[in-house]
């Protein structure tokens, strides 16, 4: 499926139209499917449980424009929308939150903005987090939205256009753009009321925001790394200072310097694996924390295993310097230190 999202203005301006949203379905010929919607967040409540979710007014269209699949019942129709019918097609989280997980919501009320709307559908799990999970959605026919909900029967929020291949998305957001300039009568593209976007460019736009939060994340870490780093250095410096008789006496009686630099570098390393030992720990519970809110969330072997092999890397790397400096130790000076 190739998609094509034509998106209101700046903030929280409404600046389509669903005269905008049938020029398209009209005039682009190279569009398959067309689905304007208004889509607002409200509190919803069912059988003395209640969800703050979004509310997406929508048409029959929206089905196949937005790959969304029916569980349960049936998706809102034309004459739902012609009839201002207060009808509903629940997500799955939504439905949730409402009724209970995997309870029969069909054919039940729900209570949007203290109106009744009685359910006619459930939709397939797709997966999703944040504002925009489709999953924490309730969907009902446009006309009802606008009429009941929004106070205003033109405006639209999102219009999702659907292309018959890849290859004609550009085109087909070319054509929608000259489309709405024209008829918002807009001279200059740069000041333009809307935005379009299609897969393409969201998928970039999620990727770039995904290797932003990657650098900085990774850059935090390394920072973390560093300063970690520094104080077992400093640790292991101490202990050296504070052992120095020790380790002269261990060479009086026949220890290499290499036995010497082993025994630090094992204690550098036995202090950074159990610093690991103990990220991992908060690591899992907060992991199981995060579960319980709903957020998709666990832990790998692989993660595991390089959290404990970038410990040991941190007591090797900077215990090595103290090790070395305890196995050049002069035997009779360290004999004699205070």
């Amino acid at each position: 499926m190739a998609c094509t999202a034509v998106s209101a203005g700046r903030g929280s301006a409404t600046t389509l139209t669903q005269a905008d949203a049938d020029a398209i379905a009209a005039q682009i010929t190279a569009a398959k499917a067309v689905a304007p919607d208004l889509t607002r967040r409200f509190q919803v409540t069912a059988k003395g449980l209640n969800t703050n979710t979004q509310i997406i007014g929508t048409v029959p269209n929206y089905l196949e424009v937005r790959n969304v699949q029916i569980d349960e019942g049936s998706f809102i129709s034309d004459q739902d929308s012609q009839s201002l019918s207060k009808v509903a097609v629940l997500g799955p989280s939504a439905r949730d939150d409402l009724f209970g997980a995997g309870s029969e919501a069909v054919g039940q009320t729900v209570r949007i903005n203290n109106l009744e709307f009685k359910v006619i559908g459930v939709t397939v799990t797709k997966g999703g987090t944040g504002f925009a999970n489709p999953d924490d959605a309730i969907y009902i026919p446009i006309a009802t939205a606008q009429h009941y909900l929004a106070g205003d029967n033109a405006y639209v929020t999102t219009i999702s256009v659907e292309a018959a291949d890849q290859q004609s998305m550009s085109t087909i957001q070319d054509q929608i753009t000259s489309l709405l300039l024209d008829r918002h009568k807009i001279s200059d593209p740069t000041a333009a009321d809307f935005n379009v976007l299609n897969q393409a460019d969201i998928v970039a736009t999620a990727s770039s925001v995904t290797n932003t939060f990657t650098t900085l994340l990774a850059s935090i870490a390394g920072i973390s790394l560093l300063v970690g780093g520094i104080g077992i250095m400093n640790m292991m410096l101490t202990t050296v200072t504070e052992r120095t008789r020790e380790i002269g006496l261990r060479q009086a009686i026949g220890a290499e310097k290499s036995d010497i630099k082993k025994q630090f570098l094992l204690e550098a390393v036995t202090l950074t694996f159990l610093g690991g030992g103990v990220g991992v720990a908060i690591g899992w519970v907060v992991t199981l924390i995060v579960g319980r809110f709903g957020l998709p969330s666990q832990i790998s072997l692989s993660s595991v295993l390089l959290a404990f092999g970038v410990s040991a890397a941190i007591g090797i790397i900077f215990g090595y310097y103290p090790a070395s400096r305890a196995a050049k130790l002069n035997p009779i000076d360290a004999l004699r230190f205070e």
